[in-house]
Order: structure tokens, then C-alpha cells, then sequence
């Protein structure tokens, strides 16, 4: 199958920089310090941020900054680095985009190979931390991403896989590493790329409703007149047959990452927010997603944050706008995200978040380019999240990596895809 499409991972990193508005990027010995926020200098693993709705600039505080590269090779002598106590090792190399990674209830590991429109599957786990199998479970998709197992539990029978412009499932059985019969389109026409292409799939507990992430078209736009914003900027809800599709919750700009709070059901999502409004602006986000409800784009942001591109068009939802439950880094790019269960890690990440933060381009100075840990208590989030891994960004400002994708496997360690260098990253914990 013929595709044309951006690499999502070359599509910034360190070659080429294109500064936008005049604004260069900082110099590699300088380290952003405005308050809350920071660059890549100013995260280490453990390190404790909290960003604020009182610490938002104005818009346009700044000039906007573009600053597109490619990933340089890792260095030999470069590891990614974790908080006392924990191991990283290599799980997996020389991938071709490998972007979400999710447990089968088996065990297995299904990691969508966007760059090669497929989806792989890994088992076992050889010394050292290298995987021991690797097959193809199918090809030939155009931009997979979002993988889902249905009906949630021990015994699926569906592998459901987000592509960019359908959601498809495939039949299977626990411990089948290729698909065992053709696709079939649950929900055909999604609005497809090229911006914002990925597609997430998750279910809900018991079965019964299906969330389908669908980031903008549009950095941000005049809705009430750009229809190629329809179903887009969304967080969609279907049958698991894919009746009665409808939206869930909306002005989302991109929220490609969705994972369901094992203890109490409940919807979240990592959203990429919009740009061009500062170094500082907007703060992308983690939250929970209620029904029905409203997130700000393209009209406001951070709650009821009017746009100044779009003043004055949509002054009802202004006390409509909810304010997300974590503020990250403005331009994190926050992708991916699990809830962490197992008994391996200690116990104050039991019940956890853990999200992958693909890192900026929208920016003067680099940030993200991490996994971070997002704290909970009785299930709601504190607003504070915490550096866990980091190191792909090199001293002088390039980078070598971009996380994506997280998910525990059955030995409770956590498992990261990384586009940047086409790997999967292991960490485990052992007590001294």
C-alpha cells in the first residue's frame, strides 16, 4: 500500500531550525527559568513540578518559535536515566516508528509500528532484558496507532486497531501472534491526516462504549466555518459495533492519549495543545474527561483563557471551558498514557499515572522529551507531575529520543516506546 505521510518522529529534533517570528532558540547553555517552566535542563528524574492556572502568561508574551530537526543518533555512552533505585535496559531496536504499546492479557506485547503500517507482537523476555520473539500480527494499514483488546477481560475475542481514517478489528484468541482471519471496519470515515493523524481506541470496563481519540486538522481555526474540523478536536463514543457514534467530549485538540482508571472507570486523556501563542502558552495537559464536556478549543484554552485569534466569537462558553487536571509544559506534545497496577515498582506508584511526553517543536527551548509520573490521591489527580525518565536530549540540545508510548508488562516493569530512535525501553525496580 502506497502512503505519503511525515516520519512523526523526524518531524522535529536537531539539524534544521526554523525560527518563526525572529525568536532563535536558547543557547545550549542556557536554561529557561520563568517561574514554573522550564526546558529540558530543568527535568531530572524525581524533580517535582506544578504549574498553575495563576502562572499563565499573557498570550504572546513571547514570539512564537518553530524549531523543526531531526533526532541524532544515541551516543554509545547515553542511557536514559530514572530515579534511585530503578534499571533501564533496551528491550527492543532498529523499529520503524513504534508509537503505542499495550499488554494482550496474556502477556504479550502489541506495539503499532506506525512508519511500516503494521502492528507487531512481542513475547517473552530473554537475559538482559531483550525480548525473545517478535512477529508480525498484520500489515499493510496506513498510520496505526491506538490498539484496544474486546470485550475487556481475560478472553477477548477482537484485536481493534485505530488507523487514521478507520477503526478495524481483527479476530483473535489469547496468544495469537498473527491475526487469524481479515479485518473488518467498525468505524469507517474518520477524518484522516495529515495533521494530527494518530487515532486512539480504548474501551470502557464493562464493555459496553468505545472512545476513539481524533485530534484537530488545524492548529486553530474558526469551526462555526471550517467543516474540516467535523468530528475532529473530539473525543468520540460508539457501540463497540460502531453504532450510534456520536461525541463524547469536545474541544480537545488533540488527545491522542486515552487510558480507563482501572479503579473506578473513569475516561482520561494527554492532550497536545495548541501553538503560536508563546513560548509559555498554552500549558498542554492530563485529565479526566467528563461527558459532554467542554475543553476549550479552538475558542478558549486552560478554561475560560479566550484565544485572541477568535475573540469575542463564542462568549457562552467561556464559564463552559473546564480547566484539565494537570498542566504540563506548554509544547510537551504529552502523547501516551497508562495506569500503573502491578506490585514491582514501590508503592506509592501503585494506582499511578505514567505518561510519555514526545517533546516540543513550538518552542524556543526544548522541553519534554520524557516519561513523567503523575501522582493521584483517591483518584483524582493533585496537579503536580514528576520527572521518572529522562536523558534524550543531549547537552548540547539535540535530541536522540521521544517517548510515546507506555504500558506494564506482566512482570510489572514499565515498557516505553521511543520513535525517536526506533527503540522500546524497559524499567524495572529492585530494593538495595
Amino acid at each position: 500500500m502506497k502512503r505519503a505521510y511525515r516520519n512523526p518522529a523526524v518531524a522535529t529534533c536537531v539539524a534544521l531550525f526554523i525560527f518563526a517570528a525572529g525568536q532563535g532558540i536558547a543557547s545550549a547553555a542556557q536554561t529557561q527559568s520563568n517561574g514554573p517552566f522550564t526546558d529540558f535542563r530543568g527535568e531530572q528524574p524525581g524533580k517535582v513540578h506544578h504549574i498553575t492556572v495563576a502562572d499563565l502568561p499573557q498570550p504572546y508574551a513571547t514570539k512564537s518559535s518553530a524549531v523543526f530537526s531531526r533526532p541524532v543518533p544515541r551516543p554509545a555512552d547515553v542511557w536514559p536515566q530514572a530515579p534511585a533505585g530503578f534499571k533501564v535496559e533496551l528491550f527492543a531496536e532498529q523499529l520503524q516508528g513504534p508509537r503505542v504499546i499495550v499488554k494482550a492479557p496474556n502477556g504479550d506485547l502489541f506495539v503499532s509500528e506506525t512508519n511500516a503500517g503494521k502492528v507487531v507482537v512481542f513475547r517473552g523476555m530473554a537475559p538482559g532484558g531483550k525480548s525473545q520473539q517478535m512477529e508480525e500480527f498484520t500489515t499493510g494499514l496506513r498510520l496505526p496507532f491506538g490498539i484496544a483488546f474486546y470485550p475487556p477481560g481475560p478472553n477477548p475475542q477482537y484485536v481493534y486497531i485505530a488507523d487514521t481514517n478507520a477503526i478495524l478489528r481483527f479476530p483473535y484468541q489469547n496468544g495469537d501472534l498473527k491475526a487469524r482471519g481479515p479485518s473488518q471496519t467498525i468505524v469507517p470515515d474518520l477524518p484522516a491526516g495529515p495533521n494530527h493523524f494518530a487515532r486512539n481506541v480504548v474501551f470502557s470496563p464493562d464493555g459496553k462504549q468505545m472512545y476513539i481519540a481524533v485530534g484537530s486538522h488545524t492548529n486553530v481555526t474558526n469551526t462555526d466555518t471550517d467543516k474540516s474540523e467535523y468530528h475532529r478536536a473530539d473525543i468520540l463514543a460508539a457501540n463497540p459495533d460502531g453504532s450510534n457514534l456520536r461525541v463524547y467530549a469536545w474541544g480537545i485538540r488533540n488527545g491522542s492519549g486515552l487510558a480507563i482508571n482501572p479503579r473506578n472507570g473513569q475516561l482520561w486523556t494527554s492532550v497536545n495543545e495548541r501553538d503560536e501563542l508563546g513560548d509559555n502558552l498554552p500549558p498542554d495537559y492530563i485529565t479526566h474527561v467528563q461527558e459532554g464536556g467542554y475543553y476549550g478549543w479552538p475558542w478558549y484554552y486552560t478554561g475560560g483563557h479566550e484565544d485572541p485569534r477568535l475573540a469575542g466569537k463564542h462568549p457562552e462558553l467561556k464559564d463552559k471551558a473546564i480547566v484539565p487536571d494537570v498542566l504540563l509544559e506548554p509544547h510537551n506534545a504529552s502523547l501516551n498514557l497508562t495506569f500503573y497496577e502491578a506490585k514491582k515498582f514501590p508503592k506509592e506508584y501503585r494506582g499511578q499515572i505514567f505518561a510519555a511526553e514526545h517533546g516540543s517543536w513550538n518552542r524556543s527551548v526544548r522541553t519534554g522529551y520524557e516519561v513523567i509520573f503523575v501522582p493521584l490521591k483517591d483518584g483524582k489527580a493533585t496537579g503536580e507531575y514528576v520527572d521518572f525518565l529522562t536523558g534524550f536530549v543531549l547537552p548540547d540540545g539535540s535530541c536522540w529520543g521521544r517517548p510515546v508510548g507506555v504500558a506494564v508488562a506482566q512482570d510489572g516493569s514499565l515498557m516505553v516506546t521511543d520513535d525517536g530512535s526506533n527503540s522500546i525501553w524497559r524499567v524495572t525496580y529492585s530494593e538495595k
